[in-house]
């Protein structure tokens, strides 16, 4: 047998090469994570389309308010912007996808009253709504007004509360959602002012509406009262949100009226936690420009809400204080989890 010749490994000595390789990498590394930490300048955002979750299905007024805002952002921001309906859990699984979304601001959701500011306090929520977002704009608040019947003896909140005081329980009313702002808005008014009442739940505004018409409940506490009110059916005694409804400014709210609770029912945008300041002032000063278009200022009208832009910083400030008067509320009434 010839002999063969086995090779053995050597280590490779720290070469000049080797460490100008490792310090190749080295920057190569740091570049990467410079990278993933700031993907953004002021300049470059919007590069790509964006998407707007709406958690809610297709037809209803937040639905129809964020396509048209999506509609006019295309042309201010000069990027195609595409709406999603991502509906369930009451608009918690839409929230929360956007709140584990990058903070790029190419993901937004629409945020309402209710996952924001109420399911949190009664129920586990995938998302903490004062960490898990940043808050871009609010551009809708919804009037939920008090409505009785146009032909009943109640000409004004007095005379509700001197009836419900002369008849314990036997004043009925509901709202358009158990445990929602209006409903416990209206609660707590009727705990400020020492009567009792019976809340007749129903699974939203028409039916409540329906029920108020036809004479199994006494008021309703809803945003679906144009018709009727057109019709001369109703009767408005007060708005429980913090702003007057505009096609009828000599109703007072609750606010004024001097109630402890009066939250807004808002419409308004919102994007992951740690959205970069410079997208969110992009964001939101391209989207007061869309409220000021004719287009949406026939929709408000058309549906009877009232434009209310707020930007991020304001927006978020007023969500936080929604929270902290809900969750007095709640508390207050036995009602929170």
């Amino acid at each position: 047998m010839t002999g063969t010749k086995t090779s053995t490994l050597v280590p490779w000595k720290d070469t000049k090469l080797m460490k100008e390789l490792r310090d190749f990498r080295f920057l190569a590394l740091v570049a990467g994570v410079a990278g993933m930490a700031f993907p953004l300048s002021a300049a470059d955002y919007p590069s790509k389309p964006i998407t707007m979750i709406v958690p809610y299905a297709a037809g209803g007024s937040g639905d129809l308010t964020t396509r048209l805002t999506a509609d006019l952002l295309k042309d201010i921001l000069k990027v195609n912007v595409q709406v999603e309906n991502v509906t369930g859990g009451g608009a918690t699984i839409g929230i929360s996808q956007v709140a584990r979304s990058k903070p790029d601001g190419y993901t937004l959701a629409l945020v309402t009253t209710s996952p924001i500011t109420v399911s949190p306090l009664v129920s586990k929520v995938p998302y903490d709504p004062l960490k898990d977002l940043t808050y871009v704009a609010r551009v809708i608040v919804l009037p939920h007004p008090f409505i009785v019947r146009s032909n009943s003896a109640f000409k004004s909140l007095a005379d509700v509360f001197d009836y419900a005081r002369k008849n314990p329980g036997k004043f009925r009313w509901s709202a358009a959602a158990a445990r929602g702002g209006p409903h416990l808005s209206t609660e707590m008014m009727f705990k400020t002012e020492g009567v009792g009442t019976t809340y007749v739940p129903f699974s939203g505004g028409t039916e409540a509406v329906a029920a108020l018409l036809g004479g199994q409940i006494d008021a309703a506490v809803v945003t679906d009262f144009a018709g009727p009110l057109a019709a001369g059916e109703v009767r408005v005694l007060a708005e429980s949100g913090p702003v007057r409804i505009a096609s009828l400014p000599e109703v007072r709210t609750y606010k004024e009226l001097g109630y402890p609770l009066s939250p807004s029912i808002f419409l308004g945008f919102a994007g992951p936690a740690g959205l970069p300041p410079e997208v969110v002032k992009t964001l939101d000063g391209a989207i007061a420009k869309a409220l000021e278009h004719k287009r949406f200022v026939e929709l408000a009208e058309r549906l009877k809400m009232a434009r209310a832009f707020a930007g991020g910083t304001e927006f978020a400030a007023l969500v936080k204080a929604d929270i902290a008067g809900m969750k007095d509320a709640l508390d207050k009434l036995g009602l929170g989890k």
